[in-house]
């Protein structure tokens, strides 16, 4: 059965979120969830979600490490200068120590290189991974937003220097599919693991927006990633009667959403970025029903053209 992961998203950054963070962690790993997703960015402001999860190690979860599976990317803008984003070694490696350092801990599980850097050869992003590995810092690495070509790439120069990529992290959601123009059937045929991150697509894929903008909500506050203009009107017809079939199936359409994704074979397990403890538990609530019928699946692919 596919595997369920939490997701360490921008809302856990501030002092004020720490305790709303510590206790989704703890349900979490109380739900059996283990593997914690972050990046050296992830704020605000950036580095204090990593500094937050250092608190709740420190104060609760220290002891079981060796069962967290804890990963941080590095690609996006994290200071100014010119070795403060993209994919140079110098950078990935510098970023890297910086994330331990925030998070107290000897090594990460994961590191990921965030982005594709057009300006730095993929060679060098990808030495610096493995380098990472060499030097005990991470024990597996993976790639985030590379395309079908720049996987095909990483994969190999990664399989020369003898450090395999384990995973890939891209955005994928009923949608935003790019991943089945190609990126999927690399992933498969190299071997090479796929954890989805937005499988809600910031909130569209879940109830909250069946009656209008609540107040509070992403589009509410402007986000740079959801804004009033992806939540036209075609766009709500098709939220509508994806949750009047995810009623039907007896789930959330969040829960719908993740287990459409979770059926895929490509697909390892998913990200799951929650903002409160009711909203991780219901969430994970999708294991208890991840199949669905093949005329379920056309069904979903008729309202979604």
């Amino acid at each position: 059965m596919p595997a369920v992961s939490l997701g360490l998203w921008h809302n856990f950054g501030g002092r004020d979120d720490f305790q709303n963070m510590k206790d989704i962690l703890l349900r979490a790993f109380d739900l059996g969830i283990t593997h914690f997703d972050l990046a050296n960015n992830y704020g605000p402001p950036p580095g204090s979600a990593e500094s937050n999860l250092k608190n709740v190690l420190q104060s609760e979860l220290g002891s079981y490490r060796d069962e967290l599976i804890i990963s941080t990317k590095a690609g996006y803008l994290m200071w100014e200068g010119p070795y403060g984003e993209w994919g140079s070694r110098k950078y990935l490696l510098a970023s890297l120590d910086q994330s331990l350092k925030r998070m107290g801990l000897d090594y990460v599980d994961i590191f990921y290189s965030h982005r594709p850097d057009p300006h730095t050869p993929l060679e060098e992003t990808m030495m610096a991974l493995h380098t990472a590995v060499q030097q005990g810092k991470a024990l597996y690495v993976g790639i985030s937003n590379y395309d079908a070509e720049q996987t095909t790439r990483a994969v190999d120069i990664l399989e020369q220097l003898g450090t395999p990529c384990l995973i890939h992290q891209p955005r994928y959601n009923l949608f935003d599919r790019w991943v089945e123009n190609g990126l999927l059937d690399v992933l498969e045929k190299r071997g090479v693991g796929c954890i989805p991150f937005s499988p809600l697509a910031q909130g569209l894929l879940t109830d909250r927006y069946l009656k209008g903008i609540p107040e509070g909500s992403r589009i509410a506050g402007e986000s740079i990633f959801l804004k009033k203009e992806h939540l036209d009107a075609e766009t709500m017809v098709k939220v509508k009667a994806l949750n009047q079939h995810a009623e039907q199936r007896g789930q959330t359409l969040a829960q719908m959403a993740l287990a459409w994704i979770l059926s895929k074979a490509q697909i390892t397990t998913v990200l799951i970025g929650a903002s409160s403890v009711a909203q991780l538990e219901d969430n994970a609530a999708v294991i208890q029903k991840l199949d669905f019928a093949s005329d379920e699946l056309s069904y979903i692919e008729n309202i979604l053209v």
